[in-house]
């Protein structure tokens, strides 16, 4: 498996059944195709969709249809579609169960910056501000480090998304959970020694107790 199959994965098993998920672009679409057995999630969009589901091959997307990035996608029967008034007042009422969104930095504090590229134009942060603000969990779904530098800071220098702690970092890496004393490292990949941890990451760890090892597929 490369990185992001191994993310997407192990933020697949954080899922239970009959959950509200928001899922962000890019990386994040890919926990849908990991769900574990018995679990079934409703997958929302910000553009107005609940009930988005994986394409299974060509021509299963729909004519017309496509996610908040703007990609073709398929529903499962019984969907639903809204404007985005009351798509937000999902996210923002506080009903989404989990929202997974990609990662440019985090910090000691939890804090996420997933929005600025330096030197790229952007039309804004879209709905991670929402997202990040409102839904019951965060789950940063991201490689470890950029060409070689960590994404794992003692403090963003990149904008905050939002300025409420995250709930979860997974990586291919690790499995961190943002606290109030700091980040805990809670399991690490079967490739990867705790001090091959540290070494990829600028922030302080605080080493669980009774950390444990990723379980993933082969």
């Amino acid at each position: 498996m490369n990185a992001k199959e191994i993310i997407a994965q192990r933020v697949a098993q954080e899922m239970n059944d009959g959950d509200l998920v928001n899922l962000g672009i890019g990386l994040p679409t890919m926990v849908a195709n990991y769900l574990p057995a018995g679990v079934r999630c409703f997958f929302q969009s910000e553009n107005g969709i609940i009930g988005m589901q994986p394409l299974d091959g060509p021509g299963s997307a729909l004519d017309a249809l496509t996610d908040a990035g703007g990609s073709p996608t398929s529903v499962i029967p019984g969907a639903a579609a809204f404007d985005s008034v009351a798509s937000f007042g999902f996210i923002r009422g506080g009903h989404l169960d989990v929202t997974v969104l990609g990662g440019m930095q985090v910090d000691e504090d939890g804090m996420l910056a997933n929005w600025m590229i330096p030197g790229k134009m952007v039309p804004g942060m879209g709905g991670a501000m929402d997202l990040v603000a409102g839904a019951k969990r965060v789950i940063v779904a991201m490689t470890h480090t950029a060409k070689g530098a960590p994404k794992i800071l003692k403090k963003c220098n990149l904008p905050l998304t939002a300025v409420r702690r995250i709930s979860l970092i997974v990586t291919e890496m690790a499995v961190i959970e943002p606290t109030a004393e700091g980040l805990v490292l809670r399991e690490i990949s079967p490739e990867v020694t705790v001090d091959d941890v540290k070494a990829a990451t600028e922030a302080s760890l605080i080493v669980a107790p009774d950390i444990g090892v990723m379980k993933l597929a082969a």
